[in-house]
């Protein structure tokens, strides 16, 4: 049963990991409405490289272009500074805060769900008075506001915000463009996930077991095949609709929440 449970839980992960719905908050709820026991943290941590590879994967092309171009390009070089830029405040945020966020809001579901409704307001904001775009490809992304867009993703330490989410809505008010907002978060991701893995990783290094060694292999197969799929569809929904569906999903799955602890169902 717990193959499937971490089958499910892989699905989870990689559906909602790129979408501005907060992977995070999905994994810690059906983690709770399954049942699914995760000494440590050890099997969420592991799903998540699951996430990385498969927008690595998806983004191959442009990760090599851009290692090739480094020491002759000059648009290599900024893209590759731009995304460092971007980075660096979650890495001082995560490395300051992560402990005592996992400690203390990870286990109170009345966070996720607050964060999830404040998020989908936001989001719909965002979306009605959002300035006029003047940044239409992500790569061209002034290093100032790459940096502020960075700092907006210091809030997904909240869980229920969702990296994505926050660093979507940051780009889009600073003047990127939706479909450009959403790449600089996919590009964003690459660095951010991959810290983020490697710092849990180390952290839960005594709870990994052999044992587990299946549930957390179906469980990264299964991230990883979902986040490969739902990236294109997520764009192609974004360039038509915007991300009004998305926070009205948010706001909703905010609002299940705060029913499910009214009646003692989570």
């Amino acid at each position: 049963m717990n193959w499937v449970d971490a089958a499910l839980l892989g699905i989870l992960q990689g559906l909602t990991e790129f979408l501005p719905v907060s992977s995070t908050a999905h994994l810690i709820i059906g983690a709770r409405l399954l049942h699914f026991d995760d000494p440590g943290g050890v099997f969420t941590v592991m799903i998540q490289l699951g996430s990385i590879f498969a927008v690595m994967w998806l983004y191959r092309v442009k990760i090599v272009h851009v290692l090739r171009g480094l020491p002759s390009d000059a648009d290599a070089r900024h893209f590759a500074l731009m995304i460092f830029v971007a980075f660096l405040p979650a890495a001082i945020a995560g490395a300051l805060f992560s402990s005592y966020v996992k400690r203390v809001l990870y286990t109170t579901p009345t966070v996720i769900a607050a964060s999830f409704i404040a998020g989908g307001i936001v989001m719909l904001i965002a979306e009605r008075y959002r300035p006029a775009p003047r940044v239409l490809n992500a790569d061209r992304t002034p290093l100032g506001r790459a940096l502020a867009i960075g700092a907006c993703q210091t809030l997904a330490l909240i869980p229920g915000v969702s990296r994505s989410g926050a660093t979507i809505v940051g780009a889009m008010l600073l003047g990127l463009d939706r479909p450009a907002a959403a790449e600089f978060s996919f590009f964003l991701a690459m660095p951010t996930m991959t810290a983020a893995f490697a710092h849990d990783l180390f952290k839960a290094r005594h709870d990994l077991s052999a044992g587990r060694a299946e549930e957390i292999a179906i469980g990264f197969v299964m991230a990883f095949i979902a986040s490969a799929f739902v990236v294109k569809p997520f764009l192609a929904v974004v360039r038509r609709s915007g991300f009004a569906p998305f926070a009205w999903y948010r706001i909703a799955a905010g609002l299940l929440i705060i029913a499910a602890l009214a009646g003692h169902w989570l």
